[in-house]
């Protein structure tokens, strides 16, 4: 491919950032979802972003297409926005720390 979708910074950025291994928030989207009335399917648990987030992480380098680099920016932004430059661990309120984690940021973890 002579013009990939994602470069080396953006890559490494958006690993940086999305700190949640693909089981780890696999399992948070579907715990997150899960209620005593009612629990979606496993692969319909969670927000959109948190589903693309995921695919993302299953996928080489080479595979990522430019939705899914837009994708990637949207999320490096969103967390950003929300948390210190260092991304040191941070705690927070409750509802802040699962709405970063349904996109594959624990402010908790460790950077």
């Amino acid at each position: 491919m002579d013009d990939p979708a994602v470069d080396d910074e953006l890559w490494a950025e958006f690993h940086h950032v999305v700190n949640m291994t693909s089981r780890e928030l696999a399992d948070w989207l579907r715990t997150r979802d899960a209620s005593p009335e009612t629990e979606p399917l496993p692969d319909r648990a969670g927000p959109p972003t948190g589903h693309q987030v995921l695919a993302i992480l299953r996928k080489r380098k080479s595979d990522v297409d430019r939705a899914d680099a837009d994708v990637m920016r949207k999320v490096i932004d969103r967390v950003r926005a929300q948390r210190r430059a260092d991304l040191e661990p941070t705690a927070g309120e409750e509802h802040w720390r699962h709405r970063l984690m349904s996109i594959g940021h624990d402010p908790l973890k460790p950077a």
